[in-house]
């Protein structure tokens, strides 16, 4: 249960002054320990990123600590254990050890507690309920080590007692076992996944939401996606995606080129939506208004792969629709074709940083050429611009108040 200097804390954190809680919270009779993810990606070897700690203070206790010694706290989440701590600028969440008092699928009665085991049993799976302190102590109250090491992914004790806790924890399953699984799905999981999966409907589309988009992100993805469609799952928060095998290739090429990954674009590719399939999954899925204009757009430009693969086309596209648009269309059509092409992130890297002049005549400027009429100063912009952008964005103010003349009696004047 107990690994001495098992961890090396360098893995954890990088800033040193995070040191100095672990002393207030030692000083004023308490413990302090990292838990969760952040422990369970220093064990595997992953980049951590957010820091989870906890401690038998209850919350007033270590703000009555923290304040004493000088360190600022901010009531981040009191009524369920959860004070930031802010140590040089970063807020560090500290959470008393609880345990669960009523649950009813969605949120949960808490009560404090100084009970470590106690609290690491009403964590969801055995990789996420290890703990180490500030020397690289590991305890393992659910034998999380050896399930992460021979690449396991299980609830602690009663599967179906874990999910009726928080349904959201059937898909947080499925997004560590496409992190961390190597094997089989566990059946046991599996089975109360399938038994309670009704209780999805019960949860908010933000959170479903939220951990859909991170389970598009994990390495085995379309594994992941097909298990939940064989067990009828994964139709209780979407469509059944028709495209998985794009998603496969997709994946393969952002990692040859070193691309960034992206959920939007991912959902995008296991769906190929139509306009009204877009507008309908950025609806359901309760997308951003910037996310759902890209997303749907997408759908809706008709633009083809030969039209990047152009010199005078490109910039075109760039000025038009924008350089995320343009890198996420580029993207998405080659998943479509299943094709790469020579120079993809040189051709990526230009998009990005294409300089598009601006458009140089303004409406004030048709007006002082004797034209009042607000329509026809609009039909006459646009078909400046084109002759503009057909110039490769060369022709000067001048030049193109010159061509006006030519259309004149086409606008009405």
């Amino acid at each position: 249960m107990i690994r001495d200097n098992y961890l090396d804390i360098k893995k954890l954190i990088r800033n040193k002054k995070i040191m100095r809680l672990f002393l207030v919270v030692r000083t004023h009779g308490g413990v302090l320990r990292f838990v969760g993810g952040a422990v369970r990606d220093a064990l595997k070897g992953i980049p951590v990123h957010d820091l989870d700690l906890a401690t038998d203070l209850s919350p007033d206790e270590l703000v009555e600590a923290c304040t004493e010694e000088g360190l600022k706290t901010v009531p981040i989440g009191i009524k369920f254990g959860t004070v930031g701590v802010i140590i040089d600028d970063q807020v560090l969440e500290v959470t008393s050890l609880r345990k669960d008092v009523v649950t009813d699928g969605r949120h949960a009665e808490v009560e404090f507690t100084d009970n470590w085991e106690e609290d690491a049993s009403r964590r969801d799976l055995t990789i996420n309920a290890v703990y180490a302190d500030e020397k690289g102590n590991v305890f393992d109250y659910y034998n999380g080590i050896g399930d992460l090491e021979n690449g396991v992914v299980r609830f602690i004790g009663s599967a179906s007692q874990r999910i009726k806790e928080d349904y959201l924890r059937i898909l947080r399953f499925f997004r560590f076992y496409s992190i961390f699984g190597t094997g089989d799905i566990d059946k046991k999981a599996l089975a109360a996944c399938v038994e309670n999966r009704e209780g999805l409907k019960k949860l908010s589309m933000e959170r479903i939401r939220d951990e859909m988009l991170k389970i598009l992100l994990t390495p085995n993805v379309v594994k992941t996606f097909r298990i939940m469609m064989e067990n009828d799952i994964l139709s209780y928060v979407l469509p059944e995606p028709k495209h998985l095998d794009k998603l496969e290739f997709l994946s393969r090429l952002v990692e040859e080129e070193n691309i960034p990954h992206s959920a939007l674009r991912r959902l995008f590719t296991i769906y190929q939506p139509d306009v009204a399939l877009a507008e309908n999954l950025a609806l359901r899925l309760r997308l951003s208004k910037k996310e759902k204009e890209l997303f749907v757009s997408l759908a809706e430009e008709k633009v083809e792969l030969s039209q990047f693969l152009d010199n005078k086309e490109l910039p075109r596209l760039v000025y038009e629709f924008g350089p995320e648009f343009c890198v996420e269309k580029l993207l998405l059509l080659l998943s479509f074709e299943q094709r790469s092409i020579p120079g993809l992130c040189d051709l990526i890297n230009r998009i990005k940083t294409m300089v598009i002049p601006e458009f140089p005549v303004r409406g004030k400027d048709i007006i002082a050429q004797g034209v009042e009429n607000p329509q026809h100063i609009g039909d006459i912009i646009k078909e400046l611009k084109n002759y503009w952008i057909a110039s490769g964005f060369k022709l000067t103010k001048e030049e193109l108040l010159k061509i006006r003349s030519r259309f004149t009696a086409a606008v009405g004047e």
